[in-house]
């Protein structure tokens, strides 16, 4: 216990602790964590800074895009990606999910406009080829700068002209939209210079706007008087310089086309704006025909077929189109037991010009009565031998029944004549009741014993003697005829031949001064005669042979 004791310290010699009064230095271990955080708080406000919006945008189907690859693009540069994608509650549609690029934050308003960018074959043209390698992307429009927005519907088809390409947009109406579609080419004078760029059905459903894009600078060329026709197809034209056939182009034979142009003869009009409508019409022909305000309606009421008369039919006035048909209907008269075909016509006044002090329209109507007078009518015609159809063609017919003009019903009723077809029917009709009235058994009958008593005079033995005794008889007249030409004539010949060489020997022999030449002149005179006689008698001879055995009294 001792030891133990003894081998312990001594208190008194153990060292007192000695407190410093400096402070304590802060370690550079912790500057390491501080620089990480002051570099963690930079990147998250430069993250933050730099962030742009985050739009959603609804697509029918997330066909070709992916979570965290699919990008945004304008013109080709990256504008943001697609962070998620889910589908709707009532499955009908995608809800996209992007983040943007702080700088795509300006261009975003309720105008910008969004689409998927897909390899596509459309009206002609192809697209998009660049995706089967790098796979879908959304295409971006910025548009117009507008309203913020970031919720976004996006196209079905891609826009066909994007917001800062130059040129303007034109409003066009139809009544129908035929072979037209999005991306269809326009064309001035067979130049495509624009496309249709969308279409829609008229909320009453009775027409349809479409609308084109004119690139510049050829937007200029559209003015307040141009004139749009659908030149889809080919356009069969047969006219007094032949038959020829009109297209724009192959690619509009094939998908359709607009063309536009002014009018024939009409002079360049003030350019259009762009709030400017134009009327699309059917083809090139008809952009030459001049509108009319004003129109009138008639009734005409036929009793024969009119089959091959169509609602649109021209009507027409010596050739010269004035109006076409609107209605056509079937009617039955109790009174007289017929059918009755009332055909309603629409004319256009206007076409017609006058001359001279022309009435007031208060008074045009005694002008109709008075040509109705005269004979104005209206008449079924053939307007094409190939197709059978018809039209209504008005003209004077002088030989027409009187008639008036009934001014009493909803519409003035204007005289009618029967188609000429009908004519002719009824005069074979008429024809043919007359010849039923003949007698004709009897006059077969009477027609019988004639031809019997003919064929028994043709057989009488009379008959034939006397056509045997004519026959001897020619020939005994071609006998004389041969002798006559072959004995006589040549005698006659030879006899004035000796003549002539004797009177020439005469000639030389005798003097020019004594009486006997004269004499002699004289009497060749004579002979001359004579001869000149024979000759006369051998033509009359040939000619007449028989006047030998019948003398000249018999012929």
């Amino acid at each position: 216990m001792s030891d133990a004791n003894s081998q312990m310290p001594d208190i008194g010699s153990v060292p007192e602790a000695e407190v410093s009064t400096h402070k304590r230095r802060i370690s550079i271990v912790w500057l390491v964590p501080l620089v990480a955080v002051l570099i963690g708080g930079w990147l998250v406000y430069k993250a933050i800074s730099e962030k742009g919006p985050t739009v959603t945008i609804v697509f029918k189907s997330a066909e070709g895009l992916e979570a965290g690859k699919t990008k945004i693009k304008y013109k080709d540069v990256e504008l943001g990606k697609i962070s998620s994608i889910k589908l709707a509650d009532d499955l009908s549609h995608v809800i996209v999910t992007a983040e943007m690029a702080k700088q795509a934050e300006k261009f975003i308003s309720q105008n910008t406009r969004f689409w998927v960018v897909r390899a596509r074959i459309a009206a002609g043209s192809v697209s998009g080829l660049g995706t089967l390698f790098s796979g879908a992307y959304i295409g971006m429009d910025p548009g117009k700068p507008g309203e913020p927005k970031l919720h976004f519907t996006g196209l079905d088809i891609p826009p066909v002209v994007t917001t800062d390409l130059p040129g303007r947009h034109f409003i066009l109406r139809a009544t129908n939209l035929g072979s037209l579609d999005i991306g269809v080419p326009v064309y001035y004078r067979r130049i495509k210079v624009g496309q249709v760029v969308s279409y829609r059905l008229d909320e009453n459903g009775q027409a349809v706007t479409i609308k084109v894009f004119i690139h510049a600078p050829q937007h200029k060329l559209v003015r307040k008087n141009t004139r749009f026709w659908n030149a889809s197809g080919f356009n069969l034209v047969a006219d007094a310089e032949g038959i020829r056939v009109n297209t724009e182009s192959l690619v509009s034979l094939m998908i359709g086309g607009i063309a536009f142009d002014l009018p024939a003869g009409a002079e360049p009009a003030a350019a259009a704006d762009k709030s400017e409508v134009f009327k699309l019409y059917r083809d090139r022909e008809s952009i030459s025909v001049k509108p009319y305000a004003r129109k009138q309606r008639w009734q005409l009421h036929f009793d024969g077929s009119v089959r091959g008369l169509k609602i649109g039919a021209p009507v027409e006035l010596r050739g010269i189109r004035i109006g076409q048909v609107v209605d056509i209907n079937l009617e039955f008269d109790y009174q007289k037991g017929l059918f009755r075909i009332p055909v309603l016509i629409e004319i256009e006044p206007d076409r017609l010009s006058a001359t001279g002090d022309v009435p007031e329209d208060s008074e045009r109507h005694k002008i109709m009565d008075y040509l109705v007078a005269k004979g104005l009518r209206a008449q079924l015609q053939t307007g094409s031998l190939i197709t059978g159809q018809l039209l209504v063609g008005m003209d004077m017919h002088p030989e027409a029944p009187p008639a008036r003009i009934d001014w009493q019903g909803k519409y003035p009723e204007l005289p009618t004549v029967p188609a000429s077809l009908e004519q002719i029917t009824d005069n074979i009709t008429r024809f043919v009741a007359k010849l039923d009235k003949l007698p004709l058994e009897q006059i077969g009958a009477d027609l019988q014993q004639t031809i019997h008593g003919a064929s028994k005079l043709v057989d009488s033995p009379e008959l034939l003697q006397a056509v045997a005794n004519l026959n001897a008889s020619l020939e005994q007249i071609r006998l004389l005829v041969s002798d006559l030409r072959t004995n006589v004539t040549p005698e006659i010949s030879a006899t004035l031949e000796q003549a002539q060489n004797s009177l020439a020997a005469a000639e030389k022999t005798l003097g020019t001064e004594s009486a006997l030449p004269v004499k002699m002149k004289s009497a060749l005179d004579e002979i001359s005669a004579a001869a000149r006689s024979l000759r006369l008698l051998l033509d009359y001879l040939e000619r007449h042979p028989e006047s030998l055995l019948q003398g000249k009294g018999a012929q």
